[in-house]
C-alpha cells in the first residue's frame, strides 16, 4: 500500500510538471522555411523584372516610332519650306541672311527700349535709322513668309512706340547787326544749346525754311529740337555742306575769282535782307 502510494504521488508529480511546461510543437527545420522563401522571393523578383523589360521594350518601340515619324515630319517640313522658297525666287542660305539680319534690328529695338524717355529722344535719330531699315527688310519678297510676316508686323508698332515729340522751343531770328544771328550763334545761346556744334540740328529740323544754312532772315521762326547729340541724319547734312563748301571753294580757286570770305559759323554770311 506504501508503494502504491508512492508510485501515485510520482504519476501526480509528473502530470503536473507536464501541465506547467508542454513540450514544444513539433515544426519544420529552418533551413527548409528559408529555402522556400527564398525562391518566393526570387519568382517574385522575376516577374517584376520581366514585367518592366515588357514595358521598357514597349517604350522603345514607341521612342524608335517616334523617331521615325519625326524624321519624316523634318523631311516633309524642308520640302514644304524648299517649295515656298521657291515661290519666292530664294535659297534655304538666303532665308537664313534674312533671318539674321531681322534678329540684327530686333535687337536693336530691345536696346532702345530699355532707354529711358530722355535718353530715347537723344536717339531719336537711331530710331528713324532702325525704322528705315526694317521697312527697306519688308519690301524684301521673304518678308511675306510666315515665319517673318508676324515679327515684322510686330516689330513696326515697337518702334512706332519709340517715336517721341521733342520739346521744341521756337527762336524769332534778329538781324546780323544787332543779334549777330546765324545758326552757329543761334545754337550757342546759352537759352538753346549752349553749343555752336549743334547747329545742324536747328538747320534739318527746319530745313523746308532754310535751304542754305548760311542764308537766314529776320523774322523768321525757327524750332528748336531738344538738345541732344547729333543724330545720323544731322551729322551726315553737316559733311555734305561741308563738302559742298570745299569744291565751291576749289572751284572758285579754279578761276581764279576773288576768294569769298569763309563762314565758318554757318549761315553768319546772311541773316538780314539785302546783307
Amino acid at each position: 500500500m506504501k508503494h502504491l502510494l508512492i508510485i501515485a504521488l510520482f504519476v501526480g508529480s509528473f502530470a503536473t510538471a507536464l501541465a506547467q511546461d508542454p513540450p514544444p510543437p513539433a515544426s519544420k527545420p529552418d533551413e527548409e522555411l528559408k529555402c522556400k522563401e527564398a525562391d518566393a522571393r526570387i519568382k517574385q523578383f522575376s516577374d517584376q523584372n520581366a514585367m518592366l523589360k515588357a514595358k521598357l521594350d514597349a517604350v522603345k518601340a514607341d521612342i524608335a516610332k517616334a523617331e521615325s515619324d519625326l524624321a519624316s515630319a523634318v523631311t516633309s517640313l524642308k520640302k514644304c519650306n524648299d517649295d515656298i522658297y521657291a515661290l519666292v525666287g530664294a535659297t534655304e542660305a538666303d532665308v537664313n541672311a534674312f533671318r539674321q539680319r531681322l534678329g540684327q534690328i530686333e535687337g536693336r529695338v530691345r536696346e532702345l527700349q530699355r532707354l529711358s524717355q530722355e535718353q530715347l529722344i537723344a536717339r531719336q535719330g537711331d530710331v528713324r535709322s532702325t525704322d528705315r531699315d526694317l521697312n527697306a527688310l519688308a519690301q524684301e519678297q521673304l518678308a511675306v513668309l510666315p515665319e517673318f510676316y508676324d515679327r515684322i508686323a510686330s516689330l513696326h508698332n515697337d518702334i512706332q512706340r519709340l517715336y517721341v515729340k521733342n520739346p521744341e522751343k521756337a527762336y524769332v531770328v534778329g538781324t546780323w547787326a544787332e543779334n549777330r544771328d546765324c545758326l552757329w550763334n543761334i545754337a550757342g545761346r546759352s537759352e538753346i544749346y549752349s553749343d555752336p556744334m549743334l547747329w545742324p540740328r536747328i538747320w534739318q529740323a527746319n530745313i523746308d525754311q532754310i535751304k542754305n544754312p548760311d542764308v537766314i532772315q529776320p523774322g523768321w521762326t525757327l524750332k528748336v529740337p531738344a538738345n541732344a547729340p547729333l543724330n545720323d541724319d544731322e551729322k551726315r547734312a553737316e559733311r555734305v555742306y561741308w563738302r559742298k563748301k570745299r569744291q565751291a571753294a576749289a572751284a572758285a580757286a579754279t578761276e581764279q575769282a576773288p576768294a569769298a570770305p569763309t563762314t565758318a559759323p554757318a549761315g553768319a554770311k546772311k541773316s538780314e535782307a539785302g546783307n
